[in-house]
This record gives C-alpha cells, structure tokens and sequence, in this order.
C-alpha cells in the first residue's frame, strides 16, 4: 500500500466514525461561495483541523468544514474553503480532498471559483461555464510516482469539464432566466492581482478569465475518472486599457452578489443527474 493510499485510509476512518453513506456528489465552494451550503439539509460537519491530513483554509472567506447532506434525495459531500497554491500548500495537499472524496463515492464534482474577466463581453457579476483551462501555476499534482489504484500515468484532458453536465446547466440557467457565459479559465500563482501586460498575455492565448485554483482539483478528479462542473462568477473587470484597481473585499462582495444565481444552477444540476 503507497503512503497516499494509506493516509486516505487514515482520513476515511476518523469520517466514518460520523457516516458511512457514499456520497455521489462533491462540491468545492470558492472565495466567497459558501452560501451553497444554506441549500443542503446538512447531516454531519467535520472541521478540516480534525482530518488527518486535511491542510487547513488561511483565506478569508473559507471557512474550513467538510459537510455531509443532502440536496433533494442526492447525498451530497462539500468543502466549505479549498486551499490554494499561494498558501504555501503542495498541488498534492491542495487536491487531497479531492482524493478522499473519490472513496467517499463521488463520481460528479461541481467546483466554483471567483475570478477576473478578462473577455470583453464579460461583465462582473456575470457567471461562466468551464468549458476549457489552461494551466499556469507552473506545476501538477500529478507530477511524481503514479497511484496506479487511482488513476493512469497519462489522463486524457480532452474533455476536463464535461459537456452532459455543461449541457444541464445551460438548461437550469435558460429555464431560471439566468445568463451564463462559457468559457476558457487560466489558473495563475498569485496571490498578486496580474499586470496590465500579463491581463493582455493572458487573453492573447485564448483565456476568457483568470483565477489562481481550480484546475489541480480538476485534473486529479479527471485522473480518477469524476466527471467535473466548473462555475465561475466574474468578480472584476481586467480589461487593460481601463483597469481599475480593486481589493479582496470588493471582489468577496461581487461574488457574493452573484452567488445565488451559481447556487441555483449547482443545486438543479445535482437534483437533475
């Protein structure tokens, strides 16, 4: 048994002390996205300080809780904050969660993200689809020994959203009058906010908007075969030629603004699978 498989194991038995259930549905809830949590019928809360292994949130806005509910009859699994590779955590401790999911039973992730827009035709406040990503956080969680158990040396990415998910959540937005942009996202380092140069790079290879997570969790669900939903709410305008400077608490109360239209959609694409 690998030391990953292993420590799983470890985090598995202090959860199963609280529940046995599976869990077909995890949901990662980013900066400022946490109302989600108001929608489940929430069963059992367990803070990350008490999983073995769990790094702990540092930003504001995240919370920190694993919980375990419902939404409808679909039991659902959702952290309430993730961890990002500006904290100083690895890519393997930021997706480890993840991990532990997939032996919770999820086979449907939904994650959210705040970001900035960087399309011309976004606006804040406006919610995007994941349709694509392009990774520039200058590393991978997959990088080292293969967990053979987990998933093979060589995932495939040609789809690392899925289209019957994006589909069902066109759907629930067009039913609710909700807009939906899709597009590609572009994970960063940060914690900086980007340069007008690097805003203009940045959409110059084909990003429709910016933020620093997302993808590890992505790619290490895709590596264990969970079908992915990404959300993003725009939370800042980056267009160079007028940008503005903006600060955390303006983009916490952007996200927050939109977050009930996000909310919406995860919630009825979880009723709908």
């Amino acid at each position: 048994m690998s030391e990953l498989i292993s420590k799983i194991n470890e985090t598995l038995e202090v959860i199963k002390k609280i529940t046995t259930e599976e869990y077909p549905f995890g949901i990662i809830l980013g900066t400022g996205l946490g109302g989600l949590t108001k929608e489940i019928d929430i069963q059992h809360e367990i803070e990350y300080e008490d999983l073995l292994y769990f790094p702990l949130s540092t930003v504001e806005s995240h919370n920190g809780k694993l919980i375990f509910g419902k939404i409808g009859d679909k039991n659902v699994v959702a952290m309430q904050g993730r961890f990002h590779f500006y904290e100083g955590y690895s890519m393997k401790q930021i997706t480890y969660p993840v991990r532990v999911m997939k032996f919770l039973g999820v086979k449907t992730l939904l994650v959210s993200n705040a970001c900035g827009g960087m399309n011309p035709i976004y606006k804040r406040g406006d919610i995007m689809l994941m349709v694509d990503h392009i990774n520039l956080l200058g590393d991978n969680p997959l990088i080292g020994m293969n967990e053979d158990e987990l998933g093979p040396r060589f995932p495939d990415m040609s789809e690392p959203y899925d289209l019957e998910l994006i589909k069902v959540a066109e759907e629930v937005a067009l039913e609710n009058k909700i807009k939906v942009q899709k597009g590609i996202y572009v994970a960063v380092p940060g914690p900086n906010l980007e340069t007008k140069a690097e805003y203009r790079f940045l959409r110059t290879i084909g990003a429709d908007v910016v933020g620093m997570s997302t993808i590890p969790e992505n790619i290490v669900a895709i590596h264990m075969g969970i079908k992915v939903l990404g959300i993003s709410i725009v939370t800042d305008e980056c267009f160079p030629d007028s940008l503005k400077p903006v600060n955390v608490e303006e983009i916490i109360s952007t996200a927050m603004k939109a977050e009930p239209k996000m909310t919406l959609i995860m919630k009825e694409v979880v009723k709908r699978i």
